[in-house]
């Protein structure tokens, strides 16, 4: 296809959509209050219909490059907006709703005079990409004081890569900066994305503002990223986009408000418990050979640790210990350890299994990692 037919295919898929909205389907992730293991709010993401009504298998980024490219860009984005204040007050208390739009665009009457016949714009976020420099930043922020007032907020979307850099954040001054996946992806195991997320967070703060890590796709990254005191996350690992309005999966919540407290009480076992794989239990599958594991019951009590034969034994599988010591996920460190130390001779090093409040096995707590504890607080 010649640019010329492709310019005009393109004009007449985006007259199509701008001619008629039900073309435009949105749907929201959720934004995770990681602390409190809450939904704290969505994203709004755009997907399309080609005119005949079938979802487009174009992506929705070359549909808004597109429309830049055909002078439509506003207009589009406008149409977004105006699609996400008409939902503003379904969304559930306490939650805020983000949607995307370029701060090249913002000023522009489509998008600006749209948002500023709104007298209350709470609770929605205006997040700033990054997909292009904003040269004249004086409209944007006579602009940002004036949205402020009607109560929206901004963002700054993938922090760390694209144009904004921290002189532009600095001087929009949003009330949210959002990580890019890229640094988020693998931070669990790489001390220069840990650096970086460590001084965007600081950054963060002394704006006052809220980082958000987007992209989160593994329990890994999100103790890393609870380490660091970071306080909103988005990913897969949370949940897909959805129809409005997707809530936390309860097998995601309690997880994560486990992690969340073991990463606040240091002086606790709960941050040193380590999650095993589970034989037994209302889920629970093989535990591989050449890993430690609990053996549970239906209500998921721990009923023995499974562990690895030791070097020199001929027998298969693995060998089985009884639970000689298990203590809640609150119980201090000094005492685990004491407790831990009067333990019979044969088992003195065995795991140490640790139990939510019902008696739930939450993982083992190693006595090495213990002893380390212990020799770091003096």
């Amino acid at each position: 296809m010649t640019p010329a037919r492709a310019s005009a295919e393109w004009l007449r898929r985006l007259e199509s959509v701008l001619a008629d909205p039900s073309l435009l389907r949105l749907l929201f992730q959720p934004i995770v209050d990681l602390r409190r293991g809450v939904v704290a709010g969505y994203e709004t993401l755009a997907r399309f219909c080609e005119p005949d009504g079938k979802p487009s298998r174009v992506g929705p980024d070359r549909w808004f490059a597109a429309a830049g490219a055909q002078g439509t860009g506003a207009r589009l984005e406008g149409l977004v907006v105006r699609r996400c204040l008409e939902l503003l007050r379904t969304v559930p208390p306490n939650c805020f709703l983000t949607v995307n739009v370029s701060p090249h665009l913002l000023t522009d009457p489509e998008l600006a005079d749209t948002l500023l016949a709104v007298p209350d714009l709470a609770p929605l976020v205006l997040e700033l990409t990054e997909h292009q420099d904003v040269t004249e930043l004086e409209p944007l922020l006579d602009l940002r004081d004036r949205l402020r007032s009607r109560g929206a907020l901004l963002a700054v979307d993938d922090a760390g890569s694209g144009y904004s850099g921290l002189q532009q954040i600095a001087a929009i001054k949003p009330q949210m900066v959002k990580l890019d996946r890229a640094i988020v992806s693998g931070v669990d195991g790489d001390e220069v994305k840990l650096a970086l997320t460590e001084l965007l967070g600081e950054f963060a703060g002394r704006i006052d503002a809220w980082l958000l890590a987007e992209g989160i796709e593994a329990w890994g990254e999100v103790e890393a990223l609870l380490r660091l005191g970071v306080p909103l996350g988005q990913g897969w690992l949370f949940g897909h986009p959805g129809p409005a309005w997707p809530r936390l999966d309860p097998g995601t919540a309690a997880p994560l408000r486990f992690r969340s407290a073991k990463a606040r009480l240091v002086e606790h076992v709960a941050s040193l418990v380590e999650e095993v794989p589970v034989e037994g239990g209302p889920s629970g599958g093989a535990v591989p050979e050449d890993q430690s594991g609990l053996r549970v019951d239906s209500a998921g009590r721990p009923v023995a640790l499974l562990l690895p034969r030791r070097r020199g034994d001929d027998e298969p599988g693995h060998r089985i210990a009884p639970v000689s010591l298990r203590v809640p996920a609150l119980a201090g460190v000094r005492e685990v350890a004491r407790r831990a130390a009067a333990r019979p001779e044969h088992s003195r090093f065995d795991p140490i299994v640790c139990v939510d409040d019902v008696g739930v096995a939450v993982g083992v707590v190693r006595v090495e990692r213990l002893l380390l504890r212990l020799a770091a607080d003096g």
